[in-house]
């Protein structure tokens, strides 16, 4: 980094020389001209560019906390480029219109005031609008200099060799799971406008769990990879390793600290440290799971059938299903769920699956009976005794259905299961929540790996009782295996309970169930 005091003065310089500029010093000549210092943090943001730039690293990631000016250094680097290179083609893309607009409103700004630019203003004021603009320049290109488009605008057609997402992750597009496909589906475009040496620099702040800019894929949205997998990464958050601000000028230890009591934790990680989080805190926490890939085993001990996952046997088992005939991906969902239990107060939560039935089909089969008929499969391969159903609404008739199904399908190795009807009563808000808040907190909840990857844990992660607009069909479920599960203690913590038990009829009880095979 140069100092202030060894860097360029304001004066013209010949165009070739100019271009040779380097872009800590084009920033230094600009803010000198607005009466602005160059903080350490924008030195090192500037210089990282300019490195990566001249490396020929062309898929880039810049991530620096909320209010820290990183949007206009973006800009600064827009035109230290076009200084550099008349001819590049620049596509600023923002989740709307009027962000990207900003961005160069901000370029055509510079490019008018700078004193080491002045040549690049063109001469035709309609080369010079409010969302796009050409510079003067050699080569005659059909698209111009530099293009604003919203994520919501058409981009076919364009090209570009440089593309600047700027915030393009904003709550608006990333609150739910729905807009978050949409926002990869349109980032995916900009394969098709890009030349093939072009560079992608991404600038923002994550906005949820799932964010695009997360160092690790998250199973259960279905990646395999980070959707930014191969950028490279500049991260600077608020604070450093040793916990000093990285602007101490603007942001003294004292008003982060107000920034976090006024954000709140979850909201301060995300924008401020830039650890992908909830933007508001969750009831459920899906990281109080403790994850398991043992598969359940069914044999015989003793004359008696048991039943075990990994080294713990199983004393009872719940299943419930939560019925919809939605058209798949559309309306509620049909989710069926089963959960174990040991003997010491654990929960085994080994599957959640979210049915659907074949549109195609229907000619055939009625969706009612596909449905049914997945469930048996569910109940068979998992070696269930019993399935509660909630026969609220639609699944008035669908005991009757299923019952039939059942002993269609049972055979000498499997007698089938019961149908257990159930009707809830209590809001669904407060059923979720009256069956999750005590043994999640207590760490008794296991969970598989394939619940772990299925959309569980997104409804998990993003559910706000009273508030939330995602779903959560597979938490109603799940919730109906907890509430449905006997209350089991382990033997140290029936001797407390005993001990200061005051309720009539107190202590601990056994229920037993038969797996039978």
């Amino acid at each position: 980094m140069t100092s202030d005091a060894a860097r360029p003065s304001q004066r013209n310089l010949p165009p070739k020389l100019a271009r040779a500029v380097s872009l800590p010093d084009f920033v230094h000549v600009w803010n000198q001209r607005q009466g602005l210092t160059t903080p350490v943090l924008h030195l090192s943001i500037l210089d990282w560019l300019e490195q990566c730039w001249r490396n020929g690293d062309r898929e880039l990631l810049l991530l620096v906390f909320r209010d820290a000016g990183k949007s206009s250094l973006v800009g600064l680097f827009a035109a230290w480029l076009l200084l550099r290179d008349p001819n590049l083609r620049i596509l600023v893309l923002a989740a709307e219109q009027a962000l990207a607009r900003k961005m160069v409103r901000n370029v055509k700004r510079i490019l008018e005031r700078h004193p080491l630019t002045a040549g690049l203003k063109p001469s035709r004021r309609e080369q010079w609008a409010a969302d796009q603009f050409t510079v003067n320049r050699v080569l005659e290109l059909r698209d111009p200099s530099m293009l604003a488009r919203g994520l919501g605008g058409n981009i076919t057609g364009c090209r570009a060799d440089v593309v600047l997402c700027d915030d393009v992750e904003v709550p608006g597009t990333a609150a739910s799971q729905a807009k978050r496909e949409e926002l990869r589906q349109r980032l995916g475009e900009i394969d098709y406008v890009l030349v093939p040496t072009g560079m992608q620099l991404y600038i923002g702040t994550p906005h949820t769990y799932y964010s695009i800019y997360a160092t690790t894929p998250r199973r259960e949205i279905g990646e395999d990879a980070p959707f930014l997998d191969g950028f490279k990464r500049l991260e600077l958050p608020i604070v450093d390793e040793q916990g000093r601000s990285r602007w101490p000028e603007r942001f003294s230890l004292k008003r982060i600290e107000t920034i976090r009591k006024r954000s709140g934790p979850a909201k301060f990680a995300s924008q401020m440290l830039l650890q992908p989080t909830a933007a508001e805190d969750g009831r459920l926490n899906p990281d109080l799971l403790r994850p398991y890939g043992d598969e359940i085993a069914l044999h015989q001990a003793g004359g008696h059938w048991q039943l075990s996952i990994g080294a713990r046997r199983m004393h009872s088992a719940s299943c419930w299903w939560d019925p919809a005939y939605g058209t798949p991906r559309k309306g509620d969902g049909s989710v069926i769920a089963a959960m174990f239990s040991d003997g010491e107060g654990g929960y085994f939560l080994h599957r959640v699956a979210y049915l659907q039935h074949d549109p195609r089909r229907l000619e055939e089969t009625d969706a009612a009976t596909q449905l049914c008929r997945q469930v048996v499969g569910f109940l068979r391969d998992l070696h269930l005794p019993a399935v509660r159903i909630e026969s609220n609404g639609l699944g008035k008739f669908l005991p009757g259905l299923l019952r039939r199904e059942l002993a269609l399908a049972a055979d000498e190795d499997w007698p089938g299961a019961a149908v257990i009807e159930c009707n809830s009563r209590q809001a669904k808000a407060a059923r979720i929540l009256a069956a999750f808040d005590a043994p999640l907190a207590a760490g008794a909840i296991h969970a598989h790996d394939s619940v772990l990857a299925s959309p569980f844990l997104v409804e998990m992660r993003e559910w706000r009782p009273g508030i939330s607009q995602g779903r959560d069909d597979g938490l109603d479920a799940v919730a109906g295996c907890l509430l449905s599960e006997p209350v089991r203690l382990s033997a140290q913590a029936k001797t407390r309970a005993r001990r200061r038990d005051w309720r009539p009829g107190g202590g601990g009880f056994n229920a037993d169930s038969d797996f039978t095979p």
